[in-house]
């Protein structure tokens, strides 16, 4: 039994939910706060070992425990990505392109392991281990790349929010339209969920001055933790009507056997 959601619209508008609250939630305790990068990554960190262990030992999907994962991982990446990029000043094209090759290097011990790139038939616990790797990394990847894209380019956040829409848009093209695999296309779409989010809780939290909305990163993070909250009720709600009708439908089916057997 798979322990990974299916790949809908509904994941992805989670998924870049989670992702974007990572970035002003990891933004109001390392800045907001003053925590700094280092402490706030470990804090963030152990919190994402803490849920990795409860997903690791859930025997099914539990949307909370899934998503509780993801967003520790989005807000950990924030943390070490400006840890990285500014604490130790390798500065944001240096930290993205690192962070890219730890990320190859995670896809090649994949390809290597046998075990499948198709998250929705991901079953074993390697599997999953290396999809958590993954996505570690490619949240991490993502405050850099969309650092890197808001303030070396010069674009800004509004800007580069909709060139990064634009990529994901040739995305979702390239799965209609051409015979690349969907694995690829999935990781491509998962790894630029990032940066858009970064950018995304940027465009939110920032001053107006610095073409943000203003809305500062509690202000952000409490509105985009209102909209993760929702999508997991309605999430688990479905979950739980979806596994009601399951075992419901076998009982009607025996009840009707008996009634002609009779």
């Amino acid at each position: 039994m798979t322990k990974l959601p299916a790949i809908t619209l509904t994941f992805w508008i989670m998924k870049i939910a989670a992702t974007t609250l990572g970035e002003t939630g990891g933004d109001a305790i390392a800045q907001t706060l003053n925590l700094g990068y280092l402490a706030s990554s470990v804090i963030f960190i152990a919190l994402f070992g803490v849920a990795l262990t409860i997903q690791l030992r859930a025997d099914r999907f539990h949307p909370v425990a899934f998503w509780m994962v993801v967003l520790t991982t989005s807000t950990a990446g924030t943390t070490i990505s400006d840890f990285m990029n500014r604490t130790l000043a390798l500065g944001y094209a240096t930290g993205a392109l690192v962070l890219t090759a730890c990320l190859l290097v995670v896809f090649l011990v994949w390809q290597f392991s046998g075990q499948t790139f198709n998250v929705e038939r991901i079953r074993s616990f390697r599997g999953e281990v290396l999809y958590w790797l993954a996505t570690l990394i490619s949240n991490t990847l993502g405050t850099s790349s969309g650092d890197w894209l808001a303030h070396d380019t010069g674009l800004g956040f509004a800007t580069s929010t909709v060139v990064i829409t634009g990529a994901l848009g040739l995305v979702v093209a390239a799965h209609y339209l051409t015979p690349l695999p969907t694995p690829l296309l999935f990781w491509l779409a998962y790894v630029l969920t990032r940066p858009f989010g970064a950018n995304a809780g940027n465009s939110l939290s920032k001053p107006t001055d610095e073409g943000g909305l203003g809305l500062g990163t509690f202000g952000a993070s409490a509105l985009l933790a209102a909209v993760l909250v929702g999508f997991l009720i309605h999430q688990t709600v479905r979950r739980r009507r979806d596994a009601a009708e399951g075992i419901s439908a076998p009982r009607r089916a025996g009840s009707a056997a008996k009634r002609t057997r009779r």
